[in-house]
């Protein structure tokens, strides 16, 4: 089956939902966009073994592609023993392991991974994320294999989440260094924007239908010091009606569509009759999962938004 088939499969059966990104080197990114409606969400983490002895790194699966990249986050990408093939890692997150892999196996798709792959990599524990993987963390429990299962809906949660990977992992004081981080890069963005006027953003995270951007999102623009009125934090992507959108009168349209990286044109948005603002395609890892580089998405929507309240100096610095 194709890319392009792999990735209608999944939007077809999926639709509206997503558990997290993936990069293009040399693997497929597959996504889907989120469910409609506003589902409960619950987080179950089992007691999870250190290792085969109290001496030994864990042995982890993770089943989400941003778990993972929490995961290297951390620098515990040798604790990895399994990932998935929409999984990223760096070559210098992948060039070492603690269990002896030249390198990971992929154990399939983020959606349907074969189990019997899974548990036949003896995991202490497998990473899962999202609502759309809660059936899949019950599958390996009945299997008899300890799951941490997070579902982040609030940007306040994602980055709760970077501490709790870390104690997924048997490493909670990095984990703890990385969400007080984020929590310190946030602070910095909320001091350099503050008591300047805040314009109004639509985020668009799929175009065929448009759907607004919810969960961490709508925090993500109000934290880089914008207003979002199409959808409330926490709460689920949603189809936008183009007269919604006409009468927000947005100041700013960010394009950061599911699975297709910073590769969008942004004419394709601009040229519709209701979009009377300046259209800025957004790459999809920044936005899109609740991993690390989501601080890094708001860092770059502030300055989208903002570019007075930054030096000049380096588009890279921190604001």
């Amino acid at each position: 089956m194709s890319l392009e088939s792999r990735q209608k499969d999944t939007i077809y059966h999926v639709f509206l939902a997503i558990s997290g990104s993936a990069a293009s080197r040399g693997r497929p990114r597959q996504r889907s966009t989120r469910l409609l409606r506003r589902a409960a969400r619950t987080e179950t983490v089992d007691t999870v073994a250190p290792g085969s002895n109290a001496m030994s790194a864990p042995r982890v699966v993770s089943l989400a592609p941003s778990a993972t990249a929490t995961i290297a986050a951390l620098d515990a990408a040798d604790r990895l023993v399994g990932v998935t093939a929409h999984c990223d890692l760096s070559d210098d997150a992948d060039a070492g392991s603690a269990h002896g892999f030249d390198s990971l196996p992929a154990v399939g798709g983020w959606l349907n991974p074969d189990l019997d792959r899974v548990a036949g990599l003896n995991p202490d524990v497998v990473l899962t994320s999202d609502g759309l993987q809660s059936d899949l963390a019950d599958a390996c429990r009945d299997r008899g294999l300890a799951v941490a299962h997070r579902e982040p809906a609030t940007l306040d949660d994602a980055v709760a989440g970077f501490a709790a990977r870390g104690s997924d992992v048997g490493r909670p004081e990095a984990g703890e260094r990385l969400a007080a981080d984020a929590r310190d890069r946030l602070d910095a963005i909320a001091d350099a924007v503050a008591d300047r006027p805040r314009p109004t953003v639509y985020c668009e995270e799929w175009s065929n239908p448009p759907m607004a951007a919810g969960n961490w999102v709508p925090d993500a623009v109000r934290a880089a010091g914008g207003r979002y009125p199409f959808v409330e934090s926490g709460e689920r992507s949603r189809e936008v009606d183009s007269a919604d959108v006409e009468r927000a009168d947005p100041d700013h349209v960010v394009v950061h569509v599911c699975g297709h990286g910073d590769r969008v044109d942004p004419a394709t948005v601009a040229e519709r009759d209701w979009v009377d603002a300046p259209v800025s395609v957004i790459d999809d890892d920044l936005l899109n999962q609740p991993s690390p580089a989501l601080i890094d998405g708001v860092e770059r929507l502030a300055r989208l938004l903002h570019p007075e309240a930054f030096s000049a100096a380096s588009d890279d610095a921190r604001p």
